[in-house]
């Protein structure tokens, strides 16, 4: 910013500032500084950047712009940006051209401009008033009153500060009645005219004070129901408009009264009780001439009782004397009821965010602490035992049993983590559901004999019917749906009583509609139940009733939010019904587009690992533990291997191997040098089309959907995840290796 930008006056060091925002702000700030070590100044400073505040808080809409040229905006609200639905400065600048004649509608910027500088003219004071449209971001069209006061500054010259209202509702509603309101308007300003003539003390008012009042009350005129002139010297108040129901109260006939007289009157009538007391206050003659000692207006809101009805009112007092002595003021009151109810609602709308937060708040820690709790369950029992099969390592047996319980308790702890990526998964943008050929009936029954085993500890009585459906072939995210009914049968076991009851039931509907079928799926059982004010809750994430812990059953309370989702996502939904010490019953319902032939090939070979041992694998892993451990499970079904720990040596092994060398490759995706994408794609590029062709399985700990999309899109033909389940490993191996 230039020396010369900077001036005596600070008020108008902001307004430079503000017009020159191209300027260095350090040297802003600099030259700011030197002139703050000055005490005077700093002070000035001070309140000049609160006044700046003050404007960009204000809750109606002001602007500065300059009065000259192109008529470019210096400063505007927030006020005014919501009215012209415009989130930031950048947006309404764009939106108007950052000009004023941006702001006017084309078909009213001549009128405007021409009332404006016409009333500068004729008024001492530089002060305008104008009505016009404006068109907002979304294209609609607006009405705004325009407050305008016209000033010469040193800094950036001829400019003109503006008090913006939405006088949109108000010109709707009043649009009918303007012709004879403008009618009325006159020959009550002709009245006017000749009452104050008829005053001995309002023909001594001088000239201007007379102009000053006249602009106030026009400018009032069209929203304030009651304007009254009060002198605060003589205590005189001189009613110019009443509102209805203060007219039937005093019998004025627009001649002076007693201003307290009048005040008391209408407050212990009208005014709320409560506010009674805060207006007598906001209007004595002393709290006048303190409000108005610093500015020319303040305002009061209060409630008044209607019929039994409350309304808000606004009573906004202005200065229209001319001196420094505040003698003389204007009074407009004016209903605010629905300003009043938006901001209410604006709170509620705080307030009620602020009760999710806290109670999202509460929920998190409630689940942090039962998350800490069943990690360091299963943890301290892999721990324990591992540390008694050491010291009992010649008992293969009792060896043989801890291992069995650390693998027990390795599973549980998979769980927990399965599930706080599955919540994180759901909650991502790129949720992708695939929609593959399976049979329901067979996803159903690997569920039913996955968990048997957990029945049988507990002794429950665990029952499988699936009907004779018409179609059991759908198209469908078969791995969803069998974690679907997975985490809602686990959770009926988990809460369910020793000698307890669980049935697995699917029916398929009767009625099919455009290639669509209903399924319904039902898992009843006789556990501990739920109780009816939990029910509301039961899908909310880390949820959990108070019984599950009395009952020492434990869980982070996840399971049920995720198969909410996966129905959810699958077009269904889950409805749940339960008795307290009784039991629950979970219902899902899906609609699943059917097949009419089952596409799918059931021929089980009782050969399928027959051709495996002997073929060579590539297994690309950086880490010892890991390439251990699958090197023994490889090696001891009779692959081949060989192996490399980094992507480029994986490439560089395949680029200089024999035609059928390699029949697989299992790829880790986290590795030095060259990562398993990386090299995919480069594998994928070689000129051998038989190693360029070769499988490629992803074996990775990065389990989100998104990393499998990603194996994918590098020309990996498969993502498996880490911890490695063996069965699931040997099928897809056997899958590529048998179909070459």
């Amino acid at each position: 910013m230039n020396q010369q930008h900077i001036g005596d006056n600070l008020f108008e060091d902001i307004l430079s500032l503000l017009d020159h925002p191209e300027d260095n702000e350090l040297d802003i700030v600099s030259q700011i500084a030197q002139k703050q070590q000055n005490q005077a100044y700093s002070v000035k400073m001070e309140t000049a950047m609160k006044m700046i505040s003050f404007m960009d808080e204000m809750p109606g809409g002001f602007l500065i712009y300059h009065a000259e040229h192109d008529e470019k905006i210096i400063y505007a609200n927030k006020a005014l940006l919501r009215i012209f639905q415009c989130s930031s400065i950048q947006e309404f600048q764009k939106l108007t051209g950052n000009s004023f004649r941006g702001i006017v509608h084309p078909e009213d910027l001549d009128r405007v401009e021409t009332s404006i500088w016409e009333q500068i003219a004729a008024s001492k004071y530089d002060f305008d008033y104008v009505e016009y449209r404006i068109i907002r971001k979304d294209g609609t069209i607006g009405w705004i009153e325009d407050y305008g006061h016209f000033v010469k500054t040193d800094a950036v010259g001829g400019i003109f500060y503006v008090f913006i209202g939405d006088a949109t509702q108000k010109h709707h509603r009043q649009q009918m009645e303007r012709n004879a309101l403008i009618d009325a308007q006159k020959q009550e300003s002709e009245r006017l005219k000749d009452i104050i003539k008829n005053y001995d003390k309002e023909k001594k008012l001088i000239h201007q004070e007379n102009l000053r009042r006249l602009e106030v009350i026009e400018g009032l005129g069209v929203n304030y129901d009651t304007i009254l002139y009060t002198n605060l010297d003589t205590e005189k108040v001189l009613p110019y408009r009443l509102s209805d129901r203060i007219a039937q109260q005093f019998d004025y006939e627009n001649k002076p009264c007693e201003f307290l007289q009048f005040v008391h009157g209408y407050v212990n009538t009208w005014v709320h009780p409560d506010d009674r007391g805060r207006v007598l206050d906001a209007v004595s003659p002393d709290y006048i001439r303190e409000k108005l000692a610093d500015k020319k207006t303040y305002y009061v809101n209060y409630r008044i009782s209607v019929e039994n009805t409350v309304q808000f009112l606004q009573l906004r007092i202005i200065e229209v004397g001319d001196g420094d002595h505040i003698s003389q003021v204007v009074m407009g009151c004016r209903r605010i009821d629905e300003e009043i109810l938006r901001e209410m609602e604006q709170k509620q709308l705080l307030e009620d965010a602020l009760n999710r937060a806290n109670a999202a708040i509460v929920a998190k820690n409630t689940f942090l602490s039962n998350m800490s709790h069943d990690m360091r369950t299963p943890l301290n029992a892999i721990f324990g035992f591992a540390s008694i099969a050491k010291a009992n390592i010649d008992d293969q047996q009792l060896t043989r049993s801890y291992l069995d319980r650390i693998e027990e308790s390795g599973h549980q702890l998979l769980e927990l983590i399965e599930k706080v990526l599955e919540i994180a998964w759901m909650e991502s943008e790129d949720v992708h559901f695939a929609e593959t050929k399976c049979n329901i009936v067979d996803i159903i029954k690997e569920v039913y004999d996955s968990l048997r085993p957990a029945t049988i500890d507990k002794n429950i009585s665990f029952s499988l019917e699936c009907t004779e459906l018409k179609h059991p072939y759908v198209y469908s995210d078969p791995d969803k749906l069998r974690q679907l009914i997975r985490y809602l049968t686990n959770n009926a076991i988990r809460y369910n009583k020793n000698d307890g009851k669980i049935s697995l039931t699917i029916k398929e509907s009767d009625e099919i509609s455009e290639d669509f079928s209903i399924y319904q799926i039902v898992i009843q059982d006789s556990g501990i139940g739920i109780s009816q004010d939990f029910l509301e809750h039961i899908f909310d994430p880390f949820e959990r009733e108070n019984n599950t812990t009395q009952s020492q059953v434990f869980g982070v309370g996840l399971g049920l939010t995720i198969a909410k989702n996966i129905a959810n996502r699958m077009g269904g939904d889950i409805e749940v019904s339960s008795t307290l010490g009784k039991g629950s019953t979970f219902t899902v319902t899906l609609r699943l587009r059917i097949q009419t032939d089952s596409g799918i090939d059931e021929k089980q070979s009782d050969n399928l690992y027959a051709n495996l041992p002997g073929k060579r694998i590539l297994l690309v892993e950086d880490n010892e533990i890991n390439l251990e451990i699958e090197k023994e499970i490889l090696q001891g079904i009779g692959f081949v291997l060989e192996t490399a720990i980094n992507g480029s040596i994986a490439v560089d092994k395949l680029k200089h191997a024999k035609p059928g060398y390699f029949s697989l490759v299992l790829m880790d995706i986290q590795m030095p040098v060259m990562n398993g994408y990386e090299a995919s794609k480069a594998i994928r590029k070689l000129e051998d089309p038989a190693m360029s062709k070769i499988p490629i399985i992803a074996l990775s700990a990065n389990a989100f959907e998104s990393d499998k999309q990603m194996s994918l899109e590098s020309g990996m033909n498969e993502h498996l995840t880490k911890p490695i389940d063996v069965p699931l490993l040997l099928n897809t191996i056997s899958q590529f290796l048998t179909s070459a």
